[in-house]
């Protein structure tokens, strides 16, 4: 008598259920680096298409003479689910960060007493002017939005990456 098929897929013995054959790991293995594999080629087209969008055509974020010296404006650019700070430094020049700390993606809120971006997550500091990082665990500086002061208001025209390779401008980390 022959034994039927499903006796030989189906383990009946308890004993028999902890041992993974070499054939089911590798079915294993190969779904899931398909798997892995599918999800990076969907992250990078999402980049490329992120990418496209922050060449959009400049988007006004604030009225003409806003936000006033030491303030900040908060905005969204290029998404709207992309949140940003548009800061009017005291010598009156305007500097636009993307909110999220490059360190755990905490809020980064202005200090106008001490004329910086903090993250009161983990004690990240960035340079208001650069985005550099200044002190604290995050691992590069905040991305840069590109913004225009124009006579009917400010407009933010796109998205640096904000890694320049120059950390001279605002003193060195730490």
């Amino acid at each position: 008598m022959t034994t039927p098929l499903w006796r030989d897929e189906v383990s009946i013995r308890s004993a028999d259920e902890r041992y993974v054959s070499r054939r089911q790991l590798g079915k294993f293995l190969v779904l899931t680096s398909l798997g892995m594999l599918a999800g990076n080629t969907w992250l990078l087209i999402k980049a490329g298409l992120r990418g496209a969008a922050a060449r959009l055509a400049p988007a006004r974020i604030a009225a003409p003479g806003e936000p006033a010296r030491g303030a900040v404006a908060l905005f969204t650019y290029p998404e709207p689910e992309d949140r940003c700070l548009l800061v009017r430094t005291p010598d009156g020049q305007l500097h636009a960060f993307s909110q999220k700390c490059t360190h755990l993606s905490c809020a980064v809120v202005y200090s106008a007493a001490r004329d910086r971006l903090e993250c009161p997550c983990h004690d990240g500091v960035f340079s208001v002017r650069t985005g550099a990082v200044l002190a604290g665990p995050p691992p590069r500086p905040l991305p840069r939005i590109a913004v225009e002061e124009r006579a009917d208001g400010v407009y933010a025209i796109g998205v640096e990456d904000g890694d320049d390779g120059d950390p001279s401008d605002d003193g060195d980390r730490g």
